[in-house]
Parts: C-alpha cells; sequence; structure tokens
C-alpha cells in the first residue's frame, strides 16, 4: 500500500479540500478578473466555510459572469434581484452589493488590481509554519493591504480576508513544514 501524501491537515476532510490544496492554494498567479474572483469569494466566505464557497464556486462563476470586473461593474438593481433569487450561491444582499461595488473600484485602479495586491505580499524569508497552530490569521501585510483596499472604496476586505487571498493566491506560502506542497 502506498504511503498516504503529507497536506496541510485543513485539506484532508473532502476531495474539494484536496484538489484545491494539491493544485491550487498557495499558488503564485496575478490577473486583474483571476485575483477579483478571489477577493470576491473571500469576501462570501467570511462567517462560513470555505468548503461552501468551493463546492459553489462554478455557480458563483456562472452568476458572476466569470468575475469579469467590466462585466460585474455593468450589474444593475436587476442583477441583484437575480443573484438573490440564485439558491446555487450564497444570497447575502450585501455580499452581493460588495461584488459589485468592489468591481467599480477595481476599475478605477489605475495600476490594476493585480498590481495593487502584488504590492503587498512580503519580500524575504519568512519561517514556515511548522503545524496549523503556527499559521496567521493576518498579518502586517494583510492589515496594510485591507486598508488600502477600504482607502481606495472597496469593502467587505478586512484584515483576516486579506490575508486568505495572500495565502490562496501564493503572495505568501503557508503551507505547513511537512507539507508536499513546502517549498524548499
Amino acid at each position: 500500500m502506498a504511503a498516504e501524501t503529507a497536506r496541510c491537515g485543513w485539506s484532508t476532510s473532502a476531495p474539494e479540500y484536496v484538489r484545491y490544496h494539491d493544485e491550487e492554494w498557495g499558488t503564485p498567479f496575478r490577473g486583474d478578473d483571476a485575483l477579483f474572483e478571489r477577493l470576491t469569494l473571500e469576501a462570501f466566505q467570511s462567517g462560513l466555510s470555505w468548503i461552501t464557497i468551493l463546492r459553489k464556486r462554478p455557480a458563483f462563476r456562472t452568476a458572476f459572469a466569470g468575475f469579469e470586473i467590466d462585466a460585474v461593474a455593468e450589474f444593475t438593481a436587476d442583477d441583484e434581484e437575480r443573484l438573490m433569487a440564485d439558491a446555487a450561491i450564497v444570497r447575502n444582499r450585501a455580499k452581493i452589493r460588495a461584488a459589485v461595488g468592489n468591481a467599480r473600484a477595481a476599475q478605477r485602479l489605475p495600476e490594476g488590481l493585480s498590481e495593487l495586491l502584488w504590492s503587498f505580499a512580503p519580500t524575504g524569508p519568512r519561517t514556515r509554519p511548522a503545524s496549523l497552530a503556527d499559521v496567521p490569521a493576518t498579518s502586517p501585510e494583510s492589515v496594510a493591504m485591507a486598508k488600502e483596499l477600504k482607502r481606495r472604496g472597496f469593502v467587505f476586505v478586512g484584515p483576516t480576508t486579506a490575508y486568505a487571498l495572500m495565502q490562496a493566491t501564493g503572495m505568501v506560502d503557508d503551507h505547513v513544514a511537512d507539507c508536499f506542497r513546502a517549498n524548499p
């Protein structure tokens, strides 16, 4: 029998988590629309389990026009009602309004969303977490990112949400030391 692959402990409770951990979480990527999707989904996750969002992500992508910033920025009150009636996504009016408002705020960024978000990625060596207990919920960089996003008109982007975004998009690498994805 083959030995089981060592993974971060949070990622082993569901097949979706395993796939997300192994193929996506912590992998650096850029792109305004791609990062807008992640920012939006992290905001929708607030107060919920990430597995809920992960399982609904295909429906979110359909409902939110593939998370194309320009398309979401054009959403109207009719779109808001359509989304509130869509049982395949999380129906939270404040979060839906935040997604639309954040798309409009992203349009106003002269440097683009990707460039702005990545400007907060820590530089220099970081201590790899030995266990899940060592993984922080926020960082000085996520606090600064959230503050700047709010200054620029974004909502539902507190320091914890910003840090989760940083982890998910590879701005920080919080794979625990014995995880197969931990970079040397």
